[in-house]
C-alpha cells in the first residue's frame, strides 16, 4: 500500500506538470563593504548603489506602486533629521512600525530578534553610524541557503513630500536601522514588492540559520506551556499569526486590513514577546504577551490593557505587567491564544527545544542538491509514476550517544528540506510543493532500486508536501541506517534545494555516483544559562518557592564555565533586596518563573560587567559604572548614577558585581513601572497603597 500523501495548499497552484522553472539560483552581486566604504571616504563622496538604485524599479512593478505617495522622493537620513542615529541601544526594544509594504511577517520576526542582542548584532553590525566614518553606505548579514550573505545598501530611503518614511520607520524619528535593514532585505529578494508575501518562519531562519518548529495551536501538545517557557528563557525567537478570516488570501498580511471586533487583525503576523504565570484570587493563570508590528491596534478581550482581570492581581504585579498604551503590545490568556491564533513558530539556534535528551552538543550536516527533469526530478510516490527512485537519495547513519541519559533507545533527529528561489525575485515564481520520505534500511547501498519503494513503507506514513520554502520534521529514531528521499509533489519539476540534518551524532552521505561535499559541524550552545537549567528545574521541583536564604545558597554555589575563577558572594541582605524586587505577587518567596527572570538578567549583567571592568579588579569605579549602565541600554543621569554608587558601593564608591546586579535590577524594574504607569511620558499618578507597595517592598 502506498503511503498517504497530505498536500497542504496555501498559495497558487504549483507549476503545471512538465513545465520547468529551473534556473541557476543567482545570489545578489557580492559587494565588499569595507572596500566600498574606504573608497568613498578617500574620495569624500557618498555611496550610491547602482545594483539597487533609488528608483521605482527597486520598489517593484505591481500593486505596491498604487499605494505610493504622488511625489515620492529618496533622501538620506541626515537630510531627514538633524541628528540621525543608526541604532539606539538605549531605546525600548520594540520601536519599529510597519509602512506601506504589507510585510508584517518580516517585522514580527525582526522584533523577535531584538530580544537577543548578540544574534541581532550578527545581522545588524553595530559599528555603523551617521557620524564616525559616514559615507552613506551600510551593510547587513542574512543566512541564505546554508551560508551568511553580506548585503550592502546606500542610505537613500523613499519618503513622501513631508519627509516621512513610506516603509518601515521607528517610533523615534531619528532612528534608521529598521528602514535600512528592510532596504537590504528588499535588495536580497529583488524589490520591496517581493516582501509583500512571506511567512514569519522564513524571516526567522534568514536572521539566524536556525531550526523552525511549527506548532498548530488548534492541536497544540498538552505541554505547550512548558515549550513556551523553554523557548522564552533560552535562545529562541517566536512569532505567530491569526486566522485568515472569511477572505481567501495567499499569505498572512496580504490585504489583511480587517480589524476584528476583538481587536485582532485577520491574517496578520504577531511577535511573541513574553510569557507570565500570574497569581489571581481564584488561582494561577498562564498569560502570553504579543505585539502587533503596526505598533498599534490591540486585543480587547481578557487581560487586554483595559480588562477587569488586572484587578485580580496584587498591586505590584499589576503595575509591572500592565501597560495602558496603544503601542501594539498586549497580554492574553494561553487559552485565548490557542483559540485566536493558528500557528506558533519557534526558531531555535539549537534543535533541542522539543528534545528530551540530555547533553548540549549537536551535529549539523548540510547537502546541496537539485531535481533535474529527465534525471533526478522523480516526483512523489502519490503520482504512481514509477520514477520516485530517480530522486536524489541520502544515506543517514544515526549513531547512539554515550552521554545521553534520557535517550531511551531513540535519538532526536531534525530533518529540514529547503527549496531555492528559481528567480531573482522571490515571489515571481510560486514555491513548488516539496517534501521528503525517510526509510529504514539494513545497510548502505549504492542507491535504492525501484522495487524497494513498492515493498517498503516510509518511517512516517503520512507524508506532507507543502508549497513553502522549507519543510521540517522532527523524528525520534532508533540508532541505525536510514535513507532520506527529497522530492517535489509532481514529477519533472526542477529546482535546487538544500537538505539539513540535526542530531546528537550522525553521518550523512549522498547515495549513487554523486559524492558531493557534505558540510558537517558541531553545534555547541555556549550560552551559560543552559548549563544550569536542568539543575534549577530539579531544585524547584523539590522547592516550588524559595526564600532569600535558599536564593543566597543557589547564587553563591554557581560555578561558571566561561569564568572559572569567578565566584559570587551575595549577602543575605542583597538576596532579600533581590527577592523584594522580583516577588511581584508578594508571597515573600521566588517561584521558578521569577528566578528565571533573575537568571537571564544575571547572565546579561555578568557579560556587561566583565567587559567594563577593564582593570580586572572585580569592581567598577564611577567611570566604568557609567559605561556599564550605558552598555545595558539604559539612560541614567550622572546624578542618579552617583547616588546609586553611594547607595550600593563601598567607601571608595566602587561597585562589586553583586551590588551591580542589585543596582541594575532596581533601575530596570522601577523604569518599567514608570513606563507602564505614565500617560504622558513625564509623570505618573499612584494611589497611596500602590506607592507604598512600590517603594517599601522593592
Amino acid at each position: 500500500a502506498m503511503p498517504f500523501l497530505l498536500c497542504l495548499k496555501k498559495k497558487k497552484s504549483p507549476v503545471p506538470l512538465g513545465r520547468s522553472v529551473f534556473q541557476k539560483h543567482n545570489p545578489p552581486v557580492q559587494q565588499n563593504y569595507q572596500t566600498l566604504l574606504e573608497t568613498c571616504l578617500k574620495n569624500k563622496c557618498l555611496f550610491t548603489d547602482d545594483n539597487f538604485p533609488a528608483h521605482i524599479s527597486s520598489i517593484g512593478t505591481g500593486a505596491l506602486l498604487k499605494k505610493l505617495p504622488r511625489n515620492l522622493q529618496w533622501k538620506r537620513p541626515p537630510a531627514l533629521h538633524r541628528s540621525p542615529v543608526f541604532y539606539a541601544a538605549n531605546r525600548k526594544q520594540l520601536d519599529l512600525c510597519q509602512g506601506l509594504v504589507e510585510n508584517c511577517w518580516f517585522l514580527a520576526a525582526l522584533e523577535a530578534l531584538t530580544f537577543h542582542q548578540d544574534i541581532l548584532a550578527a545581522v545588524v553590525p553595530q559599528n555603523q553610524s551617521f557620524e564616525r566614518k559616514y559615507a552613506g553606505i551600510f551593510h547587513f548579514r542574512f543566512w541564505q541557503f546554508g551560508e551568511w550573505v553580506d548585503v550592502v545598501v546606500d542610505d537613500r530611503l523613499p519618503v513622501n513630500e513631508t519627509g516621512e518614511l513610506v516603509f518601515v520607520s521607528s517610533v523615534y524619528k531619528n532612528v534608521f536601522w529598521g528602514a535600512l535593514l528592510e532596504k537590504a532585505y528588499a535588495k536580497l529578494y529583488g524589490s520591496y514588492e517581493d516582501l509583500q508575501i512571506g511567512q514569519v518562519s522564513e524571516a526567522l531562519v534568514d536572521f539566524t540559520g536556525g531550526v523552525n518548529v511549527r506548532i498548530n495551536l488548534a492541536a497544540a501538545p498538552p505541554n505547550l506551556w512548558d515549550i513556551l517557557t523553554r523557548a522564552t528563557y533560552s535562545r529562541s525567537l517566536m512569532g505567530c499569526h491569526t486566522h485568515l478570516g472569511v477572505r481567501l488570501v495567499s499569505s498572512p498580511c496580504i490585504q489583511a486590513t480587517k480589524v476584528l471586533k476583538n481587536g485582532l487583525v485577520a491574517g496578520h503576523a504577531y511577535t511573541v514577546t513574553g510569557i507570565r504565570k500570574v497569581t489571581c484570587k481564584y488561582g494561577p493563570e498562564n498569560l502570553v504577551r504579543l505585539r502587533n508590528p503596526w505598533g498599534k491596534i490591540e486585543w480587547k478581550g481578557d487581560w487586554s490593557d483595559s480588562s477587569y482581570k488586572w484587578e485580580l492581581l496584587s498591586p505590584k504585579e499589576k503595575i509591572l505587567l500592565r501597560k495602558k498604551k496603544d503601542d501594539g503590545e498586549f497580554w492574553m490568556s494561553l487559552r485565548d491564544f490557542k483559540i485566536h491564533f493558528v500557528d506558533l513558530m519557534i526558531c531555535k539556534l539549537t534543535p533541542d527545544l522539543m528534545s528530551q535528551e540530555d547533553g548540549k552538543k549537536w551535529m549539523y550536516s548540510l547537502k546541496s542538491g537539485r531535481w533535474v527533469k529527465g534525471s533526478t526530478a522523480g516526483g512523489s510516490l502519490g503520482f504512481f509514476n514509477g520514477n520516485f527512485w530517480m530522486n536524489p537519495q541520502y544515506w543517514l547513519h544515526v549513531l547512539p550517544v554515550e552521554d545521553s541519559k534520557k535517550s531511551l533507545g531513540s535519538c532526536n533527529v531534525v530533518i529540514s528540506l529547503m527549496q531555492k528561489h528559481s528567480t531573482k525575485h522571490r515571489n515571481r515564481a510560486p514555491h513548488l510543493f516539496i517534501g521528503f520520505s525517510l526509510y529504514k534500511v539494513q545497510r548502505m547501498l549504492l542507491k535504492l532500486p525501484p522495487a524497494f519503494f513498492t515493498r517498503h513503507q516510509p518511517v512516517d506514513k503520512h507524508q506532507v508536501y507543502l508549497d513553502e520554502r522549507e519543510v521540517t520534521q522532527d523524528f525520534h529514531l532508533e540508532p541505525g541506517v536510514y535513507v532520506i528521499v527529497p522530492s517535489t509533489l509532481e514529477p519533472q519539476q526542477e529546482s535546487e534545494f538544500i537538505l539539513r540534518v540535526f542530531s546528537r551524532k550522525h553521518i550523512l552521505r549522498e547515495m549513487g555516483g554523486n559524492t558531493s561535499f557534505t558540510l558537517s559541524k558541531e553545534i555547541v550552545d555556549r550560552y551559560e544559562g543552559k548549563i544550569w537549567e536542568d539543575f534549577f528545574t530539579k531544585y524547584f521541583d523539590q522547592n516550588p518557592e524559595i526564600t532569600a536564604v535558599q536564593l543566597q545558597k543557589i547564587l553563591n554555589n554557581v560555578s561558571w564555565r566561561n569564568f572559572q575563577t569567578f565566584r559570587l558572594n551575595f549577602t543575605l541582605d542583597a538576596c532579600q533586596g533581590i527577592l523584594a524586587l522580583l516577588d511581584l505577587n508578594a508571597t515573600g518567596t521566588l517561584s521558578i518563573q521569577e528566578f528565571r527572570v533573575l537568571w537571564k538578567r544575571l547572565l546579561f549583567y555578568l557579560e556587561v560587567f566583565q567587559k567594563r571592568d577593564t582593570s580586572r579588579s572585580g569592581k567598577l569605579d564611577l567611570v566604568e559604572l557609567h559605561a556599564a549602565v550605558q552598555e545595558t541600554g539604559i539612560s541614567l543621569s550622572n546624578e542618579v548614577c552617583n547616588l546609586m554608587a553611594i547607595r550600593y558601593g563601598d567607601p571608595d564608591l566602587k561597585i562589586s558585581f553583586e551590588s551591580f546586579v542589585c543596582f541594575m535590577l532596581r533601575v530596570e524594574i522601577m523604569g518599567e513601572a514608570f513606563r507602564n504607569l505614565t500617560q504622558d511620558g513625564r509623570g505618573i499618578y499612584l494611589r497611596e497603597s500602590e506607592w507604598m507597595m512600590m517603594t517599601l517592598y522593592s
